[in-house]
């Protein structure tokens, strides 16, 4: 399959995602239906290019050892790329070179002009002047050094205050498995300069749009209430009573909402996925709570179950026309290959602990490979109408929270899921819900919160990586419950 096929032109060669699901393919990735993980709503077009650079000398140094082979080592590290080769399946390493001198790093500057980011993987002594030139491509740059590689790593700190290390990051570490952790920052501005987020609204993007646009390369187009319709419309009525017939049949029990309610939601669903493939789009959200309340969610069926599939598809589907979610979405599926959780957050210091709850969860949180998790079929609580999933998501389970505020804040916190919806099952806000207990104080959080109420929530502790993706985008990070 051609790298450069379009999301519209691989949807229309593979049926919708629904048969997807059923065939087993549960991952949409760039190049094909693989069941590789590593899918983002922002992969649409083209692999991420990557320089791979082996920074050291051809043999002969004290340091690691006199004797050292770098042909040996490249192989060494070829063995290690190749037993990962999962992570990098959508990555193309445009150089991948030995380089020993700072005019052969100088070199290859026009070959790196695209790439999305350069991995250094430090070797020997004697190449010290490389790395400097390397950082005068003025590309998000990490270096990988295992211990006894080199002394250059006392300088590493110092360099990043410099202006050439502004795009300059590091791992010292002998856990080779960090080389996949290098690349998702790279992966993650990728997918943000290739997402297209679809917003169902008659309110003008505005400003937000072009700014969006011009740092990150993410595209934000308004869909209009007939567009919608028409696609809803060309989604035959076998093919909705198919889709709904797979979530009650997938469902632990359906509580409210009604078989026609299911069906209407469903048929508006498979309408989602035709209009990213129409706009060769990969994020879809809707003004459900606005201007398309009454003329879409109360005329026809609310869009809680469309963005849950689509969440579950490895697209992204997103709450109430927020487009800073939309934008923490795309980072943060490109950082870590799983979607995000919104959530209206309520506190509860008596455990050190937030509710996260909102009335849709999604049910493939581990991505599109992983399990489904246990859903029901309820309404929407505040409504007290419409179709959505509530969804149980695992205790235990480290998780990383943030938003996008502007274009350069992002206030996050971590913490594990210590109870869910079967612990939480109270008539109160919304129907999906996990408590987590903050890593760190919750008082704090509560006092340091700002930005509004919805945040984006992803399975894992993803601050590494996270922080890489920050700095090369120039992000500041705030850890609000520190």
């Amino acid at each position: 399959m051609s790298t450069d096929m379009s999301r519209r032109t691989f949807l229309q060669a593979t049926g919708t995602g629904c048969a997807l699901c059923m065939s087993g393919l549960q991952s949409l990735p760039c190049l094909a239906a693989t069941g590789n993980p590593l899918i983002s709503p922002g992969c649409r077009r083209s692999k991420v290019k990557v320089a791979r650079v082996y920074m050291g000398v051809p043999q002969g140094w004290a340091w690691p050892r006199p004797d050292l082979d770098a042909a040996k080592e490249i192989r060494f590290y070829n063995g290690k790329f190749a037993e990962m080769k999962s992570d990098f399946v959508d990555v193309d390493f445009v150089i991948n070179e030995l380089v020993s001198t700072a005019d052969h790093a100088a070199s290859l500057a026009t070959k790196a002009t695209d790439v999305d980011g350069v991995l250094v993987i430090h070797l020997s002594m004697g190449a010290e002047q490389v790395l400097p030139a390397i950082l005068g491509w003025g590309k998000p740059t990490v270096v990988f050094a295992v211990p006894y590689s080199g002394h250059q790593w006392s300088g590493f700190g110092a360099l990043q205050n410099q202006p050439l290390g502004a795009k300059f990051e590091a791992l010292l570490t002998s856990d080779y498995r960090q080389l996949a952790l290098a690349i998702r920052p790279f992966r993650a501005i990728h997918h943000l300069r290739e997402a297209k987020i679809l917003n169902i609204t008659t309110r003008p993007i505005g400003k937000y749009g072009e700014d969006v646009k011009a740092k990150f390369g993410t595209e934000i187009k308004a869909i209009d209430l007939k567009q919608t319709m028409d696609a809803v419309n060309a989604i035959s009525q076998a093919e909705a009573q198919a889709e709904a017939n797979r979530w009650i049949a997938g469902a632990e029990k359906v509580v409210e909402p009604s078989k026609d309610e299911i069906f209407k939601s469903c048929r508006l669903a498979l309408a989602f996925e035709r209009l990213l493939a129409e706009e060769d789009a990969t994020v879809l959200t809707a003004d459900c709570y606005g201007t398309m309340y009454k003329s879409l969610c109360l005329a026809y069926a609310f869009p809680c179950i469309g963005f849950t599939r689509l969440n579950d598809l490895g697209f992204g589907g997103i709450c109430e026309s927020d487009l800073s979610c939309a934008m923490t979405h795309i980072i943060f599926q490109g950082l870590s290959g799983r979607p995000g959780f919104i959530s209206d957050p309520t506190v509860d210091e008596s455990g050190n602990s937030i509710i996260l709850a909102h009335c849709l969860g999604t049910r493939k949180m581990d991505g599109p490979d992983g399990e489904t998790a246990p859903y029901k079929l309820r309404s929407v609580m505040e409504r007290q109408a419409g179709a959505v999933p509530q969804v149980q998501m695992r205790k235990g389970q480290k998780v990383t929270q943030g938003i996008l505020v502007g274009l350069d804040q992002m206030p996050y916190f971590t913490g594990e899921i210590v109870d869910a919806p079967v612990g939480l099952e109270v008539d109160r806000g919304c129907r999906t819900k996990i408590r987590v207990r903050v890593d760190g104080n919750v008082t704090r959080l509560w006092k340091n919160w700002s930005a509004g109420l919805h945040r984006q929530t992803v399975y894992g502790d993803i601050t590494k990586e996270l922080g890489f993706f920050a700095r090369f985008t120039g992000i500041k990070l705030t850890n609000e419950a520190t």
